[in-house]
């Protein structure tokens, strides 16, 4: 070889080196070696070496690919931990900072107790505008009222959403620029109230300065803060959470951001110190007034039917306890982390503890926060359902939410949500099979898909469902729904592109082979399958019919009357090979010397077309197809022997006439009984309409002197 290319490992880092090149030109190359090179093998080796070449960088390629594949993944699964771990961390240290203030405000108050002198010089330095006493503090309360008042009558409708109330006063406002959360995209400029208890959000109009359209209100009982770390240009953010959305904004400086932050982080203690106290002093037992005695003897029956009616006021509920105190900030932390059994676990265990517990105001409105809290948990398991999700992972991807849906007393929803999801899956996985190849290949992949998802969907559904039998007739009407759709991919490649009846009754069988499967649980669908196919069935009967009746009219008038004359023994064995499979057993007697048969050509086909017929059609039969099949089995034999009988009646030579009588003597005495055997034994009974034709002399009785046929 004139041009070298090395052995082994060498030759190929020197030919990869080459190629990678910065200089390297291919026209160049391929000039240079075809005129180095000896011959046609120098070029053949050179070639291989480079395909081989080529097929390690493609390796290496996909090697590389599915390792940068999965280190995204856990990049991305890893974020998602930092980011949880991040929230949690963010509301610990709220979390610690109210504790803090709380000690601190405790430590100043008790030294105020100890010392009142020192408490009022502090008071007085801290704020010089603080109310000296009872009426300038009903001043201060009644300004910020009014200037609540002043400027929620700038915002258009929010009067009917935001009532005026005795303890609702102004804390903070401001203009604010909200911004996309998903593409950091300015969306629109915005002014924000912060009162007491709630959060109003209003859009400036265009057109009228210093006024407002209402957006939304948030209550600052479920509302999070979080600090948005400065990227510029995008800078001076903060987010605020408000399940399910989230929603970004920008201060216009470092310092208004800030003060924005720190006033919502304490106007939202506040508010849960407020309403910690609130429900405190309502646990406490209040005592009923004693009555004055009374004189009037008839009191005293009353008042031992009071002392037997229990009062709703005898038993207090509890509700100072910590973990009740926190329940709605956990459930929303729970939903936000998607820990959905601890959501569940939570509620459960506030229900055991309201269970024998009477309904009194503040224990209805713990349930009325709570409610709200489930209300989200429950669209987020809904979502969680929805089609629109991947439908990945089977049925069992489906069991965390259901389950918990389940526990929520939502077993209906859940059932319909499930069904939904499974039947979107099936509908997936039956348009992603690819129409390729033979018929009965596709069918055999249809059934395996469908089936074996029918399968999964109802152990899963038997699984998650089994203490609730009043969703299992939701399951049967959803299989039958699914078969349906089943029936529609099948029937549309099977009977609609006009496969022969073989290929008909085989796709059948194999439809049927998968659906007894559904036996192993209980489910028998055969009925169902048998229902929305026999109307196809019935059609391809028809049409495979009326093509035999055409051909054998076709032969029919061009009959000779001759014997055949198969020319090779090779060719006899094969027709009696044929012959017995058909049924027929004692064809030898109607073979004559060397490589004669003592029948028609026109009979032995109808023979072999008929016995065919109606093997396939056995393979497709049911109940609901028995008149279809004998009615379509007696028109195809009444063809042939009225031709046989007109041709006895109308021929002249003798000869001709008795080799006719012959070949009638083997349609009655041989083909008919056959037909008539394996029609009883395929379908268990036997056909009043075939022993007929059998036991009739003469199936048509024509006037002899007629020279017309009938066929």
């Amino acid at each position: 070889m004139a041009l070298s290319l090395g052995e082994g490992g060498g030759g190929g880092s020197r030919l990869r080196r080459q190629l990678e090149s910065g200089g390297f030109a291919a026209g160049e190359y391929v000039k240079q070696l075809s005129q180095q090179s000896d011959g046609d093998r120098d070029l053949q080796e050179h070639r291989q070496r480079i395909q081989a070449l080529s097929e390690e960088t493609a390796q290496s390629l996909k090697r590389n690919v599915y390792q940068n594949y999965r280190q995204f993944i856990e990049t991305a699964r890893e974020i998602s931990y930092l980011e949880s771990e991040m929230y949690q961390l963010s509301h610990i240290l709220t979390e610690q900072k109210g504790i803090m203030e709380a000690v601190t405000q405790a430590l100043l108050l008790q030294a105020d107790r100890d010392d009142p002198a020192l408490g009022a010089r502090r008071a007085a330095a801290a704020d010089p505008f603080l109310p000296l006493s009872a009426k300038d503090a009903a001043a201060s309360e009644e300004g910020r009222q009014r200037t609540l008042t002043t400027l929620l009558e700038k915002v258009e409708g929010c009067r009917d959403l935001l009532p005026e109330s005795p303890g609702k006063y102004l804390v903070y406002n401001g203009d604010l620029v909200e911004y996309d959360a998903d593409h950091m995209a300015q969306i629109q400029r915005v002014h924000a109230f912060l009162m007491n208890d709630c959060l109003l959000v209003a859009t400036a109009l265009p057109n009228r300065r210093g006024a407002y359209r209402y957006d939304a209100l948030y209550p600052l009982d479920g509302l999070a803060v979080v600090n948005v770390k400065d990227n510029p240009p995008m800078k001076d953010m903060f987010k605020l959470l408000m399940f399910p959305e989230s929603r970004i904004f920008q201060a216009e400086n470092a310092k208004i951001k800030k003060e924005w932050l720190e006033v919502l982080e304490e106007t939202k203690r506040n508010r849960a110190l407020s309403e910690k106290r609130r429900l405190e002093q309502e646990a406490v037992p209040r005592v009923a007034p004693t009555p004055p005695e009374s004189t009037n003897p008839f009191d005293e029956d009353e008042d031992e039917e009071e002392e037997d009616e229990p009062s709703a006021e005898e038993e207090v509920v509890d509700l100072s306890l910590e973990w009740i105190q926190e329940l709605p900030e956990d459930l929303d932390v729970c939903i936000a982390q998607r820990d959905f059994e601890g959501a569940v676990d939570l509620l459960d265990k506030l229900n055991e503890y309201l269970a024998d517990k009477p309904a009194s105001q503040p224990v209805k409105e713990l349930r009325a926060r709570v409610d709200e809290r489930v209300r989200q948990l429950t669209d987020v398991l809904v979502f969680e359902l929805s089609p629109d999700r991947s439908l990945r992972g089977g049925p069992r991807a489906t069991r965390r939410a259901v389950s918990q849906l389940i526990r929520l007393g939502q077993s209906t929803k859940a059932c319909e949500l499930f069904l939904k999801n499974r039947a979107a899956a099936v509908h997936t996985a039956i348009r992603q099979l690819r129409i390729e190849g033979a018929t009965l290949l596709y069918i055999h992949k249809l059934c395996h898909v469908f089936f074996t998802s029918l399968l999964e969907t109802a152990r899963e559904f038997e699984t998650d469902f089994a203490g609730n039998n009043g969703c299992y007739s939701a399951f049967v009407v959803w299989a039958r729904s699914s078969m349906r759709m089943f029936v529609d991919a099948f029937s549309k490649q099977v009977f609609d592109s006009k496969e022969s009846l073989s290929t008909a009754a085989e796709c059948v069988k194999v439809a049927k082979e998968h659906c007894k499967q559904l036996s192993e649980i209980g489910l028998d669908l055969t009925f169902i399958i048998h229902a929305l196919l026999v109307k196809d069935i019935k059609g391809a009967l028809q049409s495979y019919k009326d093509i035999i009746i055409e051909a054998t009219k076709h032969r029919n008038s061009e009959e000779m009357w001759r014997k055949m004359n198969l020319m090779t023994p090779e060719a006899l064995g094969k027709l009696r090979e044929e012959m017995r499979s058909c049924g027929v057993s004692n064809f030898d007697q109607y073979t004559g010397d060397d490589c004669w048969v003592n029948l028609s050509y026109t009979v032995v086909a109808f023979t072999k077309q008929t016995m065919a017929f109606l093997e396939e059609a056995l393979k497709l039969y049911f109940p609901e197809l028995h008149m279809v099949l004998l009615e379509s089995l007696v028109e195809i034999i009444l063809v042939a022997v009225q031709h046989v009988d007109y041709s006895l009646r109308c021929e002249q030579d003798p000869e001709k006439k008795a080799f006719i009588r012959q070949n009638a003597s083997f349609l009655y005495e041989t083909v008919l009984p056959v037909v008539e055997k394996r029609f009883e034994e395929g379908v268990g009974k036997p056909a009043k309409q075939l022993q007929d034709l059998r036991n009739a002399s003469r199936l048509m009785r024509i006037n002899p002197e007629s020279t017309t046929s009938v066929v």
